[in-house]
């Protein structure tokens, strides 16, 4: 079993945040400031609410995935759900582009799927005696890739375009993509037959990588419950009650102005820079396990990432702690562990924590 990350403590609410707040720190006090005024938090806030009421109509415990969806969203980031089957990660992402009024479209990745079965391709009209195009799935502000390992290299390096520079090229004109535009893409760790391994390019698209594990008992029963009433139907999805893509687009903004101090710019420097010399910061006996650090994309991505958090935790400034949230979430895919690490069963996780352990929290 993996390791649980603790999402952040939520603000009370109606709790005021002021131009300029102190926080404790390991360092002694530390004052920010912040970088949203309070009527653009209480206005994100009342948007914050709607969309989580309605999702937890929907989706039963699964904290950490609500959290990584949400922050997906702010950051416009693409997110890796890995699970067994039947967990509830397509009514996640169905549910929250409802609660959006987002489109959205499953796209079920098969060892056969073809490029042009995800981007779209030209047919020919012979009416006219030209080529018409015709715009693939992957045209959504929401779009799910369920099992994306099943896909060829192919196939999967088809999304590169499309995750990366929001846009696809068919016939050699370019079509944008809506906005906003999210890829949630799932896959199967205990199916190993017929799936190809995501290449380390493709992998790094990804802003972050989910672990989902069973729901406990009560959670269970609920689920069961609420399948019973109907309240799991595609009519119950449509009477969500919901927010629109602006706001959206104004969260999006929003969370952009999020102040990130510069000691914490270098708080995140100094993390992904132990996962590249981890000789350094660690034990040996742990460092030994890591063939291959982070790129700056981690960096980036901690950046987001904290910023996400901060304004949905109700904040105009980032924390050391929302740094340290979703820490699984941004490097367990992007530290390359090797054979002895697969053989001696250390997880990435374990790598993560002894890594933050040692660079001191500003």
């Amino acid at each position: 079993m993996q390791p649980t990350q603790n999402p952040p403590t939520t603000v009370a609410p109606g709790v005021a945040t002021p131009a300029t707040v102190t926080q404790p720190g390991s360092a002694g006090q530390k004052t920010y400031q912040s970088g949203l005024t309070a009527e653009e938090l209480a206005k994100s806030k009342n948007i914050l609410d709607t969309i989580t009421a309605s999702y937890k109509k929907r989706i039963v415990g699964q904290e950490n995935l609500k959290i990584s969806l949400l922050v997906g969203l702010l950051t416009s980031g693409h997110v890796l759900i890995e699970s067994v089957p039947g967990l509830a990660k397509t009514t996640a992402a169905a549910t929250l582009a409802a609660v959006v009024q987002g489109s959205f479209h499953r796209i079920q990745c098969t060892p056969d799927l073809l490029p042009s079965d995800i981007i779209g391709t030209q047919i020919y009209d012979y009416t006219n005696a030209t080529f018409k195009t015709q715009l693939g799935p992957v045209h959504a502000n929401f779009v799910l890739l369920d099992e994306i390992n099943r896909s060829s290299a192919k196939t999967q390096s088809a999304m590169l375009e499309a995750m990366q520079e929001r846009q696809t090229t068919i016939g050699g004109t370019k079509h944008p993509l809506p906005t906003p535009f999210l890829v949630l893409a799932t896959q199967n760790p205990i199916e190993e037959e017929g799936t190809y391994i995501l290449p380390e390019a493709q992998m790094d698209r990804f802003l972050l990588k989910e672990i989902i594990d069973y729901p406990n008992a009560a959670e269970e029963l609920e689920i069961l419950n609420r399948f019973e009433s109907g309240m799991l139907t595609q009519e119950s999805l449509e009477k969500l009650t919901a927010v629109t893509l602006e706001d959206v687009k104004y969260m999006q903004q929003c969370t952009e102005k999020v102040y990130l101090d510069e000691s914490i710019k270098k708080y995140i420097v100094a993390v992904v820079g132990a996962t590249r010399e981890p000789g350094k910061y660690i034990s040996a006996d742990q460092a030994k396990y890591v063939q291959f650090g982070s790129s700056p994309r981690a960096s980036l991505a901690f950046m987001q990432v904290s910023r996400a958090l901060a304004f949905l935790n109700n904040r105009g400034y980032v924390i050391p702690e929302d740094v340290k949230a979703l820490r699984y979430s941004v490097l367990r895919h992007r530290i390359k562990l090797n054979f002895e690490a697969v053989a001696d069963q250390i997880h990435p996780e374990t790598i993560i924590d002894a890594i933050f352990s040692a660079i001191q929290t500003p």
